[in-house]
């Protein structure tokens, strides 16, 4: 029998590094917010811990609402899993975790918020479990899920799962490395010269594009969509110069619309605009995929069109904002969408859940098209929520990973001096300094994040 015990919240406020651009906001600040849970297993105890950013303006998109108000309705969503979470006994963390989903689910349909919204509450507190059952085990996630020691049953929640050797839909090994997709956002400076003398920074980190390549060996990259195809286009046509310049000739690119189209016929416009460009169109051979291009408001409506035709060639279209229900991704997967984002924001064991519906699909129709479980990121940062995700996306075998906190963010140096210097000796090959991500040819390693509990040993005392 497994129960939670206590549980705390503790935030401390960020400032980025450089203002960052998403969807309908530039971050300049925002709460990182640590859950700390206390699991009781058999009568003995054990804390685990998680974290997250609290992003205004990514989980309900309302421009009218004050940033202030959604992150007031954040907290009110993971104290609200808290409270549940508490009340809660089972006999698997499996079946744990799968009450709680319930629970959050049904109050937040009563109470109007968006699922996407309510489930990162109920991820918060699942993720400090998990990481609390695995310090208890003293072994790693991946080890644990492949003993089957957290209890998962698909028979409570997914009968596509039901009856099959699940585990076998995903790589045998947790990836040992991770090659990085840089996000590029639409207020990003793309060239050394376009950076002004009092907007240079003096952090030792590199500022544009042109320099993060360089630094970094990147060949992997996330492009921003605004919504205005003028602007768009022109720069596209910008980081298509600067990333054909410096970057590998191999490189590939995702395009992120962050919903920006408000019907299937302007997203096909827009692509049609593209493939017309004589300057984007043989740059958009090296294209991966585009996440979320349709508004969540009609991404998944089913008088709508097979997705697919929504873009000039055939492209794989993924969901990202669209995946808050426990439906939402077969749903996405029969409207011709090839798979989903993964993200720890949005749940572990749906993500693994998730994964395995794309890897079946890929088993049983290969040659439909092809099938995706990205990685994707909140520009998570250390010492906890980056090192947590990418414990999954090891397990996933996700081996193209967006990351940009590292770039958008001054590493560490939020934190005490202490906990800084306790990072660098837990990820001797994750961190090569409390603000540098060690980065090598576009790459990361993933050793002491498979070694640890859940990503991290760390169990911050100040926190």
């Amino acid at each position: 029998m497994m129960k939670l015990s206590h549980t705390s919240i503790h935030s401390v406020d960020l400032k980025t590094r450089m203002p960052f651009r998403y969807g309908i906001v530039t971050l300049t600040e925002l709460p990182h917010v640590f859950v700390k849970v206390t699991l009781n297993l058999e009568g003995q105890e054990q804390e685990g811990i998680s974290a997250d950013h609290l992003p205004p303006k990514w989980f309900t998109k309302d421009p009218e609402r004050d940033p202030r108000e959604e992150i007031q309705e954040m907290r009110r969503v993971i104290d609200q899993a808290a409270a549940f979470a508490r009340d809660i006994r089972a006999d698997s963390l499996f079946a744990w975790w799968w009450q709680l989903f319930q629970a959050q689910d049904a109050w937040a349909q009563e109470q109007a918020i968006p699922p996407l919204l309510a489930h990162f509450g109920s991820s918060l507190l699942e993720r400090a479990a998990i990481d609390a059952f695995c310090r208890k085990a003293k072994q790693p996630f991946h080890q644990l899920l492949k003993q089957n020691a957290f209890g998962i049953d698909w028979s409570l929640n997914e009968s596509a799962l039901t009856g099959i050797e699940w585990i076998r839909l995903l790589p045998d090994q947790p990836l040992q490395k991770a090659s990085l997709r840089h996000t590029v956002g639409m207020v990003d400076l793309l060239r050394e010269q376009d950076i002004r003398e009092e907007q240079r920074l003096c952090d030792g980190l590199p500022q544009s594009l042109e320099a993060c390549i360089r630094r970094y060996g990147l060949r992997g990259f996330k492009l921003k969509l605004s919504g205005d195809a003028e602007a768009d286009l022109q720069r596209l046509r910008n980081i298509a110069s600067v990333i054909r310049e410096f970057a590998p000739a191999d490189f590939r690119f995702s395009l992120d619309a962050n919903e920006q189209f408000q019907a299937p016929e302007e997203l096909r416009s827009f692509g049609e605009q593209v493939m017309a460009d004589s300057e984007l169109r043989s740059f958009f051979k090296q294209l991966a995929f585009i996440e979320q291009p349709l508004s969540r408001k009609v991404a998944l409506d089913p008088e709508q069109a097979d997705i697919r035709s929504c873009w000039p060639e055939s492209v794989p279209l993924i969901i990202d904002e669209s995946d808050g229900g426990w439906q939402d991704l077969p749903r996405a997967l029969d409207k011709g969408y090839s798979g989903v984002s993964h993200k720890n924001c949005k749940g572990v064991f749906k993500g693994l859940r998730n994964a395995c519906l794309v890897r079946l699909r890929q088993q049983q129709q290969p040659e439909e098209r092809p099938w995706l479980c990205s990685a994707e990121d909140l520009a998570n940062i250390g010492p906890i929520a980056l090192q947590q995700d990418l414990a999954l996306q090891a397990v996933l075998g996700n081996a193209s990973i967006e990351r940009n906190g590292h770039h958008y963010f001054d590493g560490l140096r939020a934190f005490p001096e202490q906990l800084q210097q306790q990072v660098l000796q837990a990820h001797p090959d994750l961190y090569r300094s409390p603000s540098h991500l060690q980065i090598e040819n576009g790459q990361i390693s993933l050793d002491s994040i498979n070694q640890a509990p859940f990503g991290t040993p760390l169990l911050p005392d100040a926190l």
